[in-house]
């Protein structure tokens, strides 16, 4: 058998969508991207989303919008995709590395305190990231953030549709309704929704809204996209030096059906996640991810964390054997501290990031997706449960 480590799932009504799109003429950035827009704003309860090419795209609009200026730094976490630090190079700022918690991988806010008194620049913003689609406790962050007068930008890549609440009594938040500036979505093929590529930037604040809108497409005037419409007209205005990151109808004629889709998606991979749990509850070689009634998980990521000092092979080792057994796998991530340009550029050293260089180590991420069959899922099972047994210290 063999068992992807992800599988899109594109339906008939998503099809006929992009079909519709083709014949009616209008196949970049128009009426359907601001149909998804709308759209999506209400699925998170946010007063304005703005639809753009990537999750990228997204985050380097928003920090663009908060007027992050080179001589400013950004607390991002080590262990994440390179976008969240990136898009602070784009603007010549400086990301300030910060390790993680051991068991979700979240930013570690005592870690990040200590090295905001460190830093030469001044440090004006925090992107947490909510890593496989479990929230970050964003009630801490945002007193971080206001004890340290910060602004807050979610990397929400993984998180949609995902929640957290402070405890049962209260009631819950969804990702992308926060106080934060902006949060950031991904639609990229393997994420919870998908538009092929694509995302989407969320926020409270109409001026944001307004300037990642203008700077989405070149920096032209409001609604440039109209003035090929019949409404619209043919003059408009270049007012800041823009981007190219507008979303196409093409694109957004796929993320109409998925949105419609994504809570039952996100139960079927919940209970995924279920099956994996108690199929390897009693498996001492590997650590499951954390879980918490606090939180609405969107289970992008099923990741385990072998227990190395149980097993005679290492990670590398770990996922030839699953690979060999026909299991597709991936790492999420190699810590951003660990790649050549941050080592030759900041001059990170592992022993810098003490957790996040070693859970790295460790870390497996699992198939999981909303069609993942039951007899593949008992295959995944049956064969890290074979491995630890055959390879067991």
């Amino acid at each position: 058998m063999k068992v992807p480590f992800f599988r899109p799932i594109i339906g008939a009504e998503e099809t006929e969508e992009v079909l519709d799109t083709l014949k009616s003429g209008w196949l970049t950035t128009g009426p359907k991207t601001k149909k998804f827009e709308e759209e999506f704003a209400k699925a998170v309860n946010a007063p304005f989303a703005v639809a753009v090419n990537s999750c990228t795209a997204a985050l380097h609009l928003a920090l663009e919008a908060l007027h992050l200026q080179s001589d400013e730094a950004v607390l991002v976490p080590t262990m994440t995709f390179a976008a969240t630090a990136e898009v602070v190079r784009y603007l010549n700022a400086e990301p300030v590395l910060v390790d993680v918690h051991p068991d979700t991988l979240h930013i570690d806010l005592a870690d990040a305190e200590e090295r905001l008194k460190k830093c030469r620049k001044r440090v004006v913003g925090i992107i947490p990231v909510h890593i496989g689609g479990m929230m970050v406790n964003m009630e801490e962050v945002n007193k971080f953030a206001k004890k340290h007068n910060l602004w807050v930008v979610e990397d929400a890549a993984h998180s949609f549709p995902a929640g957290w609440r402070k405890s049962e009594k209260d009631e819950w938040k969804i990702c992308g309704s926060g106080d934060s500036e902006v949060t950031c979505f991904s639609f990229y093929a393997n994420k919870t929704i998908t538009t092929g590529e694509g995302g989407m930037a969320t926020t409270h604040r109409e001026e944001l809204a307004e300037r990642m809108r203008i700077m989405s497409l070149h920096g032209i005037s409001k609604d440039a996209w109209k003035r090929f419409s019949s409404s619209g007209n043919w003059y408009y205005e270049i007012v800041a030096p823009g981007f190219k990151y507008n979303l196409t109808d093409v694109a957004a004629s796929i993320g109409i059906h998925q949105l419609k889709k994504a809570e039952l998606f996100r139960k079927k991979r919940e209970e995924v996640a279920k099956k994996y749990n108690e199929g390897m509850k009693s498996i001492e070689e590997i650590e499951l991810p954390p879980e918490d009634i606090n939180r609405i998980h969107s289970w992008h990521l099923y990741y385990i964390k072998l227990n190395l000092e149980k097993l005679s092979i290492n990670r590398s080792e770990f996922i030839d054997k699953l690979k060999e057994r026909g299991v597709l796998t991936s790492v999420h991530w190699m810590p951003l501290h660990m790649h050549p340009y941050y080592k030759k550029v900041y001059g990170y050293e592992e022993s810098d990031f003490e957790t996040a260089s070693k859970v790295y180590y460790r870390l497996i991420s699992l198939p999981i997706f909303p069609d993942l069959k039951d007899e593949e899922i008992d295959y995944v099972i049956e064969n890290v449960r074979r491995i630890c047994e055959e390879y067991r210290n």
